[in-house]
């Protein structure tokens, strides 16, 4: 970890990956440090914003001493499934074929892969509400579509490179999108508006589509109609 001045108010840290963003940024938020007004991640550094009169050479040494564990915090238990906030998708993206292709998964293994346990928020940007998840099943790492979509719904669940992420909004993208939710990602009228902050869990549970349910309930009346006959 490199941590260099940033302006005269802010300190930057350079980490390696993803998990060691996720790591230091929740090492540092629960430290309490005096003198830390904001955390804010990104892809691969953190920028500590420090309160007016803080002394930033005092910050700083405290800041590098900070113990952290990258390994630790990206899947499994690790990621605090206890507490994290559960998104329902319906799995009918329009390149899940794809993502099955390119993963050799097939559809029901990308379908357990992303559900399989729960995923962490390294970062918000691109869009509000727009949050980068991260520690999925590796497996599950494919590129962006080769020419981005002029328009992808809201709710539009995708992947790209290691990240999942959630359209709040109808926007331009190259995601490959497998599914779709109906959660609220931004809503300025709660309170934080977005509804996936840095370091929270988030478990992605499967919710079948109304046309599934049906099929599966005639199914089982069938079968019932011949067990009686």
């Amino acid at each position: 970890m490199r941590l260099t001045l940033y302006g005269d108010r802010a300190l930057i840290a350079d980490l390696d990956d993803a998990g060691a963003v996720v790591a230091w940024a929740d090492a540092v938020r629960a430290a309490g440090l005096a003198g830390v007004a904001d955390v804010v991640p990104a892809a691969r550094t953190v920028l500590v914003v420090a309160d007016d009169g803080a002394d930033l050479a005092q910050l700083a040494a405290a800041l590098v001493r900070m113990d952290f564990d990258a390994g630790a915090v990206l899947g499994g238990d690790a990621a605090g499934e206890g507490d994290a906030i559960v998104v329902h998708v319906r799995y009918d993206g329009p390149d899940l074929q794809e993502v099955a292709e390119l993963t050799g998964l097939g559809v029901r293994g990308v379908v357990d892969a992303h559900t399989g346990h729960p995923w962490r928020v390294a970062f918000g940007g691109f869009a509000p509400g727009f949050a980068y998840l991260v520690g999925g099943d590796p497996r599950l790492q494919v590129p962006r579509r080769p020419r981005a979509r002029t328009a992808v719904p809201a709710g539009a669940v995708g992947l790209a490179g290691e990240y999942s992420g959630i359209y709040p909004r109808s926007s331009p993208g190259g995601w490959q999108l497998i599914g779709t939710t109906d959660a609220t990602l931004w809503d300025l009228d709660r309170e934080p508006p977005a509804l996936l902050r840095p370091g929270a869990a988030v478990q992605f549970v499967e919710e079948h589509s109304v046309e599934e349910h049906s099929v599966e309930e005639h199914s089982v009346e069938e079968h019932s109609v011949e067990e009686r006959a």
